[in-house]
């Protein structure tokens, strides 16, 4: 079993030999510049390495980009295998990452509670107390209690 470190020294050398490749070495148009290299991941026994990608596009273009990167898998790690030189090239996984999706559906429940927010500002302006505006009692107000 490997180290962590040396897991992670291989899944940064496995990102950036994969992200030139597909910038530079591979013709399948299907991988133009809109498919994006975002994390890597090796698993300890550096057997299996899971590569997230995003692209950028409508789901036509994913669904290409996926294919592409499914038929270019065999040429992308023998690229691996030749920069690392280890004993096992570790196989290939890839995997669409959802961090945009995510983002995207955060920013827009963002929005809504902006929106709402704004709501609630404006119904307040102009707005009163049902009461005083400071109903808590101070030190100096107990002049109905001096009677007693």
């Amino acid at each position: 079993m490997a180290d962590n470190a040396r897991a992670k020294r291989l899944a940064d050398l496995i990102r950036e030999v994969v992200a030139q490749k597909l910038q530079r070495g591979i013709k399948d148009p299907r991988l133009g510049s809109h498919v994006t290299i975002t994390d890597t991941r090796v698993t300890g026994d550096l057997r299996e390495a899971t590569v997230f990608y995003t692209v950028y596009g409508d789901e036509e273009e994913r669904a290409a980009a996926a294919a592409g990167l499914e038929s270019a898998k065999g040429i992308l790690r023998s690229e691996v295998g030749r920069a690392a030189g280890v004993k096992f090239t570790p196989t290939l996984a890839f995997v669409a990452d959802a961090l945009p999706d995510t983002a995207r559906t955060i920013e827009d429940l963002l929005d809504k509670a902006r929106a709402s927010d704004e709501k609630v500002r404006e119904a307040a302006t102009g707005a009163t107390y049902a009461g005083d505006a400071d109903p808590y009692k101070k030190p100096g107000d107990d002049e109905d209690d001096t009677t007693a």
